[in-house]
């Protein structure tokens, strides 16, 4: 039984830290050397953010300094808005609804669908209701086989209960305006829905309804290839990576919950890995799997960036 404060800090660092980065914005991060073509993939990539994640507000990305290192070299990449806090079921459909605009607006006939965090089960709910529309789901970092954050944040605020209430709509008021300042649509924001999604019981249900690419296994691998999709995953395993990053403080709590399982501070390794997994055991963590916070990772693993277009390469390979 974990000590009180360990829940309350772990609550708190899911609503407040799971994917929000702090002074993000355009970056000329190395990318590993600049090649023609490189990563231009058949069909448009598009990243999805996670939980309380956005495109961009001004100058300031979620996907730090990454769009720009891929289309450099050849993608066409399009960032998703999706609600900053709602079900899968939720933002599975607002995606949906653009990747449709998407291939309208381009010609192509199918995406490449990245998904940090929250945004790989998003992904992973389009594949599903329309397989014909993508190519390929990636899933970094992703919550797959639930967040024991998002357990703890049900367990400490029970649902019916007067700090449930006011937790959800703080946390619901907050997204909304992150939707705002982004300069997107306007969407339906439910934290609450978010943490059932995003829990043990809720990504069972959800795996049962969409099950492609989950490993069948605790921790192995999933289907490579289903109904003409493939699915690929990779992932940090490293809380604390760099002490100039004020987050990591916050993921080093975090992590606590795991009880020395491998994790990257918000997801374990075995609940993020779905597909073919490309790594597990990146020296990231989960704000690092996206080049958070502007670009401090670590300097002992792969840039962030170079993992995306080393991907894309893959996929262009591929004939996707």
């Amino acid at each position: 039984m974990q000590p009180k404060w360990m829940r309350w800090a772990g609550a708190c660092a899911l609503a407040c830290a799971i994917t929000l980065p702090i002074g993000a914005q355009s970056s000329s991060t190395p990318t590993g050397g600049l090649t023609h073509g490189y990563t231009q993939t058949r069909y448009p990539v598009v990243l999805v953010h996670g939980l309380f994640g956005f495109d961009n507000i001004g100058p300031l990305e979620y996907f730090y300094g990454i769009p720009a290192a891929l289309r450099q070299d050849g993608a066409s990449v399009h960032v998703a808005q999706v609600s900053a806090a709602n079900s899968t079921e939720v933002r599975g459909e607002q995606l949906l609804r653009q990747i449709k605009l998407i291939l309208a607006t381009t010609g192509a006939k199918k995406v490449n669908l990245m998904g940090h965090s929250h945004g790989a089960p998003t992904a992973r709910y389009v594949a599903s209701v329309r397989p014909d529309l993508v190519a390929s789901v990636t899933s970094i970092g992703g919550v797959h086989k639930g967040a024991p954050l998002a357990d703890e944040i049900l367990k400490s605020f029970p649902p019916g209960t007067p700090h449930n209430v006011v937790v959800a709509g703080l946390a619901s008021v907050a997204a909304g305006v992150l939707g705002v300042v982004s300069g997107g649509p306007i969407l339906a924001q439910n934290a609450l829905a978010a943490a059932h999604s995003l829990s043990t019981e809720g990504s069972l249900k959800f795996n049962q309804a969409h099950p492609w690419g989950v490993p069948v296994s605790a921790c192995g691998e999933g289907a490579y290839k289903v109904r003409g999709v493939a699915y690929y995953s990779w992932s940090g395993a490293q809380p604390v990576t760099n002490l100039l990053d004020i987050n990591d403080l916050r993921l080093a709590i975090s992590a606590k919950a795991f009880n020395g399982a491998p994790n990257d501070g918000q997801v374990s390794t075995c609940s993020s890995r779905l597909g073919r997994v490309i790594r597990d055991n990146y020296k990231m963590n989960h704000l690092d799997e996206v080049n958070h916070v502007i670009g401090l990772v670590s300097w002992l693993e792969t840039n962030p960036v170079t993992v995306f277009r080393q991907h894309a390469n893959r996929l262009k390979n591929a004939g996707m």
